[in-house]
């Protein structure tokens, strides 16, 4: 298989990101990493401590600068977080030091694939369901604007959203 630039996948909470990511890279024997495991990894702490410690904006300062140490990496894919992408310099390493895939789910698959994820720390509110409109209203227009190729997710499995990258890739 032909190398491929770095591959940074955008998008939802519930869009399947990390698992695309991770089958993805194992496809093209390309090094996988997410960007919230990372920073949990260097911090030893999960993000939901980070939100309850340091709020959103000392998360999103630890996301910068995570994503501009790995987007220098070689042969990757990454799998950002759903709100990486409010952050202009990081829209600006994306844009510039790979491809961009923006997985998107719809509201009614994000809802579902989140039910019972208690690691999301803007989820653990009582209207969840709003949170995940809101988020989606004002992050569509980010991925979109930032996207170089778009697949909804909603009822198809990884493997299938994988090849269909793996096939965009070999004809660009």
């Amino acid at each position: 298989m032909k190398k491929h630039q770095n591959i940074f996948l955008i998008g939802p909470m519930g869009a399947g990101k990390s698992s695309v990511g991770k089958y993805l890279a194992e496809q093209l024997e390309m090094h996988f990493y997410d960007s919230d495991e990372e920073i949990e990894n260097r911090t030893g702490v999960d993000i939901g401590w980070i939100f309850d410690l340091e709020g959103a904006a000392g998360f999103r300062k630890r996301e910068i600068a995570v994503i501009a140490e790995l987007v220098h990496l070689p042969n990757i894919v990454l799998a950002t977080g759903g709100g990486s992408i409010i952050s202009p310099e990081v829209q600006e390493l994306l844009r510039t030091q790979g491809v961009v895939v923006f997985l998107d789910a719809s509201l009614g698959s994000q809802q579902i694939r989140t039910v019972n994820e208690a690691r999301r720390p803007l989820l653990r509110v009582p209207n969840r369901e709003k949170v995940i409109e809101k988020l989606y209203e004002e992050h569509t227009p980010l991925y979109q604007a930032l996207a170089d190729y778009y697949i909804l997710t909603d009822d198809r499995s990884v493997h299938a959203v994988a090849e269909e990258i793996i096939n965009w890739l070999n004809k660009k």
